[in-house]
C-alpha cells in the first residue's frame, strides 16, 4: 500500500534533499570551525564572519568558501600535520618509557 503512495522516485528524491542536507550541515561546521582557527583573522573579522554566517547562512556559507576557501583547506591541512606530529611524539615517549613494547 506504501508503494502506491510514494512511488521509488520519490524515495530518491528525498533521499537525495536528505544528503543535501547533511552536507550543508557539515559545510556548515567546517566554516564555523575555521573561522575561529583562523590566525590571520582578527577578533573583529571573526565576529563579523560569525554574525553573516549566523544570519545569512546560506549567503554567509557561499561567500565564506569562495573568499576563504583556500585558507580552508591550509588550516586543515596544518592541523592534520600538528595532529600527525602530536601521536608520533606520543608514540615515541611511550616507547622510550617501556622498551618492552618492542619486541611483542
Amino acid at each position: 500500500m506504501l508503494a502506491y503512495d510514494y512511488p521509488i522516485l520519490g524515495f530518491f528524491w528525498t533521499f537525495l534533499y536528505f544528503f543535501v542536507f547533511i552536507v550543508w550541515i557539515m559545510l556548515l561546521f567546517r566554516v564555523f570551525v575555521d573561522i575561529f582557527r583562523s590566525p590571520e583573522l582578527g577578533g573583529f573579522a571573526k565576529a563579523l564572519w560569525f554574525i553573516f554566517v549566523v544570519f545569512l547562512p546560506f549567503l554567509g556559507v557561499f561567500v565564506y568558501v569562495i573568499a576563504r576557501g583556500h585558507a580552508m583547506a591550509e588550516h586543515a591541512a596544518q592541523a592534520a600535520a600538528a595532529q600527525d606530529a602530536a601521536a608520533k611524539e606520543y608514540i615515541r615517549q611511550a616507547v622510550a618509557n617501556d622498551p618492552s613494547i618492542i619486541n611483542k
